[in-house]
């Protein structure tokens, strides 16, 4: 072995999160050799011992031997066979490398620290500033590649939106400009949008320390912490989705260029919904609450008219029960936001829950009381409701019997096959116990929210299990975003600078549009996409448009489809179905790699727990 271990060749058969590790947490290498998958012609057999070399001193702090997962059977999930190597007990700070003395091989480079992950919340963070809808992007706040001006301010646009059927009536007009880029479109999704904002409230009241007022946005140093302000950036917009009666508008469509400020198209709008009026009026009363609890007199003003809005908008939404606008029916926007009856009933218990946590009416807990469901079933799929009949639970003034019956029903619910069964008995392969069929669009998000259902049980106090074990299980999650899965991938946009050796090269966004010479990609372009996006992530769902290969609709958008869909992602094992590419339609790339919003913060959400 060279002294300096650093000049061993790299192999992605050695999987690592590549930011890094707290002292104190379980830390597990995946070892693997490919059997299934477009990888399947490598071949690794691990050596008997690994060396953990400290790549500053060049000492060896750490010798370990893998255990076969499975006594060598083949993971279905990845493809993979798969050994895990446990180098829990290297604690000390300092830059390591895993090394196979036999192969000659080591692993990317990783760090232990006591802070490893705050640069990169600091970078998810940043990216609400980068989706900022009618709001420069500036330096110093924007670094030098991503400068742009104001979005969508033109005649026509935001600040002049028209109803979607209605655009030659000027009594339509509304002011509806702000909130943020969706995803990879401008869209903005009124039930979508109010969703984030209450997830981004409870991300800061369970750890307000870590949000501080140094995450260089305009913001910065204004006294509040910085996701306090993004926070008000996009509740303002919320506020002005709300229509006098006090419904809530459903959705905005609007121009797509590259980059933002080159977009000309018109802005148009959905009608009011109850749906979108029930989800506003659940992040208007969560709102009213959490702008209250700061020293500043101007937000407890504005908390003082969340609280209004929140009831108005309860109000309409009881007064219309059935209201429903299909946006993909009609032309606006991309993303189908609207949801049926029983989507509608989740949206009204969930805001009874919030009003009366503001009101103490009891008609909401009256409400609360006699429509909470049993819970048999915890998944990333149902996790919003069940967070929030945990916070209800949590509440001093919530009926006894049904906040035991809410807790109980989790906690049991935790025990099933998907849950602790599954870490008990090491179903996942690459410890971040997924199913095969929840690898879907945005499996991303899921893994996120999946390690978020654990970390309920420590947040809230329930169950048996160790804060420990409920950290350990919770970081496997974060472990497989940062590195740790079958394509060694990390599943954040553009991060060697900070520590990944490979991070999302490129991904589809209207702006980080394919072809551009200086967005389109990492290692082709002038600049690539900006650092911190949370990717959709393996989906083996995916596949090319049907039109595909000769049903197009002419002859050159034929040959973009190619001979075949790209494989990867295509015909893969769940956990290898990826690949960097933001290829428009036919190709349609967006099913895998899009960002959202809602996968920015399923990442924002769990890593916050892990930093300080």
């Amino acid at each position: 072995m060279p002294t300096d271990a650093s000049q061993l060749p790299a192999i992605k058969c050695i999987a690592v999160d590549q930011f890094g590790y707290l002292p104190a947490a379980t830390k597990i290498a995946i070892l693997r050799n490919p059997i299934e998958g477009f990888d399947a012609e490598l071949s690794f057999t691990p050596g008997a011992e690994y060396q953990v070399v400290n790549l500053d001193t060049a000492e060896v702090a750490l010798t370990v031997s893998p255990a076969a997962w499975k006594d060598g059977t083949t993971n279905t999930t990845s493809g993979d066979r798969v050994w895990w190597l446990d180098i829990s007990a290297l604690s000390a700070a300092g830059r390591y490398v895993l090394v196979d003395a036999e192969r000659h091989v080591r692993s990317v480079e990783f760090q232990v620290a006591d802070n490893p992950y705050r640069p990169l919340l600091i970078e998810a963070v940043r990216t609400f500033f980068y989706q900022r809808a009618g709001f420069a992007k500036q330096a110093p706040y924007a670094d030098a590649g991503w400068v742009d001006g104001a979005s969508h301010l033109g005649a026509g646009q935001d600040t002049q939106a028209r109803l979607y059927n209605q655009t030659g009536d000027a009594s339509t007009e509304r002011d509806l400009s702000g909130g943020w880029y969706d995803a990879g479109d401008y869209n903005k999704y009124t039930n979508w949008h109010a969703s984030y904002l209450v997830s981004m409230m409870h991300i800061y009241n369970d750890r307000p320390g870590v949000f501080t007022d140094d995450f260089n946005i305009p913001e910065s140093g204004n006294g509040l912490p910085d996701w306090v302000d993004e926070i008000k950036w996009g509740m303002d917009w919320l506020v002005k989705m709300q229509e006098a009666d006090g419904s809530l508008l459903s959705v905005m469509g609007l121009g797509h260029a590259s980059p933002p400020s080159a977009a000309t198209g018109p802005s148009v709008y959905g009608p009011s919904t109850t749906s979108a009026s029930y989800s506003g009026a659940a992040a208007f009363a969560l709102g009213a609450e959490f702008f209250s609890q700061f020293n500043n007199d101007a937000l407890n003003l504005y908390a003082q008219d969340l609280a209004t809005r929140a009831e108005q908008a309860w109000s309409w939404a009881e007064a219309n029960p059935e209201v429903t606008f299909r946006n993909s029916d009609n032309g606006v926007a991309a993303g189908e936001q609207e949801v049926d009856a029983n989507g509608r009933a989740e949206k009204k218990l969930m805001a009874a829950i919030y009003l009366f946590a503001l009101t103490g009416d009891t008609a909401y807990r009256d409400y609360v009381d006699a429509n909470t469901p049993n819970i048999g079933w915890v998944a990333p799929w149902n996790e919003e409701l069940l967070h929030t009949l945990l916070h209800y639970a949590s509440l001093a003034n919530a009926t006894g019997n049904i906040a035991s019956a809410i807790e109980a029903g989790y906690v049991q619910s935790m025990q099933s096959v998907e849950n602790w069964g599954a870490v008990n008995d090491q179903t996942g392969a690459y410890r971040a116990y997924l199913g095969d069929g929840n690898y879907t669009w945005g499996s991303s998000r899921t893994m996120g929210v999946k390690g978020s259902t654990f970390y309920h049980l420590k947040k809230f106090g329930l169950g048996d299990n160790s804060a420990a074990d409920i950290e350990s299980v919770a970081l496997g999650y974060i472990n497989y975003l940062h590195g740790t899965n079958a394509m060694g991938k990390v599943y954040l946009s553009n991060m060697a600078q900070f520590g990944a050796e490979d991070s999302v090269d490129s991904f589809y966004h209207s702006w980080f549009t394919d072809g551009s010479a200086d967005w389109d990609s990492v290692s082709q372009s002038n600049y690539g996409p900006a650092p911190g996006f949370v990717i959709g992530g393996a989906n083996p769902q995916y596949n090319w448009d049907s039109c595909c290969p000769d049903s197009c609709g002419n002859t050159d958008n034929n040959a973009r489809c190619g001979m075949a869909p790209p494989a990867p992602p295509f015909n893969q094992p769940p956990m290898k179905s990826y690949a960097d590419f933001n290829d428009g339609w036919p190709i349609n790339s967006w099913q895998v790699t899009e960002n959202s919003n809602g996968y920015q913060l399923g990442y924002i959400r769990l890593l916050s727990k892990f930093v300080d």
